[in-house]
């Protein structure tokens, strides 16, 4: 069989292919390519690396200004609370002020008054102790026919109406 006679020279030719094929693409592929993928990989890994850590930085960064915020916010309202006891208090302050102002107009128009209603009681009552005499002389006269005199009839209403 003349096919078997040629398989040597056939594998011989097949064979150096092969390894001029794989040797070709050892190198373009292992050599050439490779490393250029493995170097572009490593970049890629080392700008994840450093974009992380920029980000945790950044991350730190930021919790420290929050926590400083936050310190600085609780200390404005601490003081704003401050400010807000300080005006509450002057304004009670100021209110008791006009209070008492006000409460010693009142005091001042309620002695006026109480004057004022003395003076018309005691006026009222020499009126009518007036009248009350002038009345006393009328009966004294019409009933027992006598004359009373003004003072004798006066004191005789004040004492009836101190009794009474």
């Amino acid at each position: 069989m003349p096919q078997i006679a040629q398989l040597p020279e056939i594998y011989a030719s097949q064979i150096f292919w092969v390894l001029v094929f794989f040797g070709i693409t050892f190198f373009v592929i292992g050599r050439g390519m490779v490393p250029k993928v493995m170097s572009t990989v490593a970049l890629r890994d080392q700008q994840i690396a450093d974009d992380l850590a920029a980000a945790q930085g950044a991350r730190d960064a930021a919790d420290q200004q929050e926590e400083a915020w936050r310190e600085r916010e609780n200390e404005n309202r601490a003081k704003a609370q401050g400010l807000i006891g300080e005006a509450k208090a002057k304004a009670a302050a100021a209110s008791e002020k006009k209070l008492a102002a006000a409460q010693k107009r009142l005091d001042t128009k309620l002695d006026k008054a109480e004057a004022a209603i003395e003076e018309a009681r005691v006026a009222a009552m020499t009126e009518v102790e007036g009248v009350a005499a002038e009345a006393t002389q009328d009966i004294v006269a019409r009933l027992a026919g006598a004359k009373v005199d003004k003072r004798t009839a006066r004191s005789a209403v004040k004492k009836a109406l101190a009794h009474g």
